[in-house]
């Protein structure tokens, strides 16, 4: 039997002694800790140097590569130099293989994990090929080299800086800070730098044992690569709040051993000098053993994925709530609100609120921010295109920096230019218009109104009901997604847009879905509105009157997914017979925390219920961009909004929230004026006939004479 000693600076309460077999040698593997103590590793390395097989050594990594720089640590250097006989490993080259391959199982195992995470480096050299595997997912890496190194209150973000300060480290590495502040305040604003830096990260990469000096408040919610977590490290992460651990060490025989000790037990089986071992070896002997990284879950399963909503205010009253220019537009003229406006439209995107408490019956969770732009719609439409795109990309940037692997685009922000196509191409993140939910939303809620206000027959079985339907606006990207699915419900659809030809091309791509669907085209909502008991319309028209409120017919459903509405709320007053309600808001699943959006609590508009939805699904990708909608995108995002816990909010129209008793008094007001159009009008008194002198005269005056 080959004895293998692993001595590690790490704790002794962690030493084991077990016996196993290796490529056929019978093994006994223990392991001493030294509770941090340089001596007591060197006594141990010298006493074992001459019975051991082999040695494995836990302190810090032997050798940092970057480049064709390698710097070696002086006390590393030291120990190894007392091992004479004996092979000796300090695990280096296993420990990045298994790290790396951990992190890239993880991304593949979990779909997209390390997307644009916030990763916090304890040591950048240390963990350089590791960095750079991770720069592949993520551009959001910081390092606390300068921190831990040389006790310097810094920070570096990016590879290229580490690379800088790589170069130079070696010459400084023994060097302490001038003490023109105070050591203890020293350690203190450090230590508070490091703490800051956690609390920021989404995940963390550090020596188990380096994590023992934080707690909840830095660890709560983080992802941990690291290696070599036991049962009690694994409990002291539980009490810690760490929501997943992804672990680079195996587990032989119940034991989770550093690499320095597998490496260690290779070296002793196989019989090999560690400089004849080749990559080949390792991948044979971790394939035989079937080895694989540990990804762990202290307290349960759990995922959280991070989204980013651009949003902008809708008019100059939402200026109104910022504090300061509340007060300033009580005793200012309009002038100056209005050109407050267009200042506001060049600000710098902001974060308005972040969204947290997301939670999906699946057991995902999500959390976001509601990004800001200053202009409006007027402002927004006023200006180019590329004015727009900038501030665009601008806010995608300040959603990367956060953290965020999606991004979507509300209220005008989706309609300006090519709807969000470009800012697809150009921007760091993935994005979405939201327009297919919206799409989804809008029938969603106009069917469940329709049903509510119980003026037409119920759906008998997958025939279609009796009802008509028109879209005001069918030929935009919102619009033409709607008429594709009202055609499968209604007996008939009305397709109204003033892009005659864009109609006809419509209508042809519907009618090769649905062959047997009853279309009707129109210019002109108001043409055939008198007959509709549905409407939808999803113009881009900014203000415009796209219809004439006083020709619908009594008990119509009208769902007005525009932003901003099609039909102001003076316009809804006229007819308190008719409903009108403002499609797309979408209860979130869980308990929602955000700032107010103008809605309900827990309430979100359609567009950024589909940046949710996916990102509770992991889909980090261009999901609806440009003007054409696919139909089956608007399938699809319903059925995972179902699997999410989406539900359809409380119905809404241009006063707040519908209640039973409001639909049942717009439905009683409604049959009253359908009730009256019924009764029969009196026909006036029939004039007297006229003298048969005259009639006679009258029929002798149309004939015409014969010659």
């Amino acid at each position: 039997m080959k004895h293998v000693i692993s001595i590690s600076l790490g704790a002794s309460r962690h030493d084991f002694d077990f016996t196993t077999t290796l490529l056929g040698e019978r093994l006994r593997v223990r392991r001493f800790g030294t509770n941090g103590s340089t001596t007591k590793a060197l006594a141990l390395l010298k006493r074992w140097n001459e019975t051991a097989d082999a040695i494995g050594l836990g302190t810090v990594k032997d050798s940092y590569s970057l480049g064709a720089r390698r710097f070696i640590e002086r006390d590393n250097t030291r120990l190894r130099e007392a091992v004479t006989r004996a092979p000796l490993s300090t695990g280096g080259r296993l420990a990045d293989v298994f790290l790396e391959w951990a992190v890239r199982h993880t991304q593949i195992e979990l779909g997209h994990y390390f997307d644009n995470a916030k990763t916090l480096f304890f040591s950048g050299m240390a963990q350089h090929k590791l960095a750079l595997s991770m720069s592949e997912y993520t551009p959001n890496l910081r390092f606390a080299d300068p921190l831990l190194q040389l006790g310097v209150p810094k920070l570096l973000g990016s590879l290229d800086a580490l690379h800088l300060y790589a170069a130079g480290a070696h010459y400084v590495s023994s060097w302490t800070p001038p003490r023109v502040v105070p050591a203890a305040l020293m350690k203190q604003w450090s230590h508070y730098v490091l703490r800051h830096a956690l609390k920021d990260a989404t995940v963390v990469v550090a020596p188990v044992h380096e994590l023992d000096a934080f707690g909840l408040e830095e660890l709560a919610g983080k992802t941990v690569i690291t290696a070599s977590v036991n049962e009690e490290r694994l409990a002291r992460f539980k009490a810690k709040g760490v929501m997943m651990i992804v672990d680079g060490s195996p587990v032989v025989d119940g034991h989770v051993i550093g690499p320095e000790t597998l490496d260690a037990m290779i070296l002793a089986s196989s019989g090999k000098p560690a400089d004849a071992l080749l990559e080949d070896d390792y991948l044979d002997i971790i394939t035989s053993l079937q080895m694989r990284p540990r990804i762990l879950y202290p307290n349960g399963v759990k995922r959280v994925n991070r989204f980013a909503f651009v949003i902008h205010p809708l008019s100059q009253e939402y200026f109104k709530k910022v504090k300061p220019i509340e007060l300033l537009s009580h005793v200012s003229p309009p002038l100056v609100m209005d050109s407050l406006e267009k200042v506001m439209a060049y600000v710098p995107p902001f974060v308005y609120s972040k969204i947290e408490g997301i939670r999906s019956p699946t057991g995902a969770e999500a959390e976001g921010w509601l990004i800001s732009v200053g202009g409006t719609p007027k402002e927004i439409m006023r200006h180019s295109p590329e004015f727009t795109y900038r501030r665009l990309l601008a806010a995608a940037e300040t959603a990367r920096k956060l953290g965020a692997q999606i991004m979507g685009l509300g209220a005008f922000t989706k309609v300006v230019g090519d709807a969000g196509a470009t800012v697809a191409k150009r921007a760091c993140l993935p994005i979405t218009t939201g327009n297919s939910y919206s799409a989804s939303g809008a029938l969603w809620a106009a069917h469940d109104a329709l049903l509510r206000m119980n003026l037409v027959p119920r759906p008998n079985g997958k025939a279609r009901v009796p009802f008509k339907a028109m879209v005001v606006g069918a030929t935009g990207a919102i619009g033409s997604a709607c008429a594709r699915l009202l055609v499968r419900a209604a007996e008939e659809v009305t397709l109204v847009s003033p892009e005659t030809a864009k109609l006809l091309a419509l209508k042809e791509s519907i009618l090769q879905q649905t062959p047997d669907a009853k279309l009707v085209l129109s210019a002109r909502a108001d043409a055939h509105i008198g007959e509709m008991d549905m409407v939808v319309t999803a113009t881009s028209g900014a203000g415009k009157k796209v219809l004439d409120i006083m020709k619908v017919k009594p008990g119509c459903v009208i769902t007005d997914v525009a932003r901003p509405l099609d039909l102001p709320p003076e316009e809804v007053a006229k007819r308190p017979d008719v409903l009108v309600i403002e499609s797309g808001e979408i209860q979130l699943p869980g308990d929602v925390k955000m700032k107010n959006i103008g809605l309900p609590k827990g309430v979100a508009y359609a567009c950024l219920a589909e940046t949710i939805v996916l990102a509770l699904e992991g889909r980090f990708e261009n999901f609806t961009v440009g003007r054409a909608i696919e139909w089956e995108k608007v399938r699809e995002i319903y059925q995972l909004g179902l699997k999410h816990g989406m539900k359809l909010a409380a119905i809404s129209g241009v006063n707040g929230v519908f209640s039973d008793e409001d639909i049942e008094a717009v439905r009683q007001r409604a049959l009253a004026a359908r009730a009256k159009l019924a009764k029969p009008v009196k026909k006036a008194p029939a004039a007297k006939k006229a003298a048969p002198a005259k009639a006679a005269a009258r029929k002798r005056a149309l004939v015409v004479p014969v010659a």
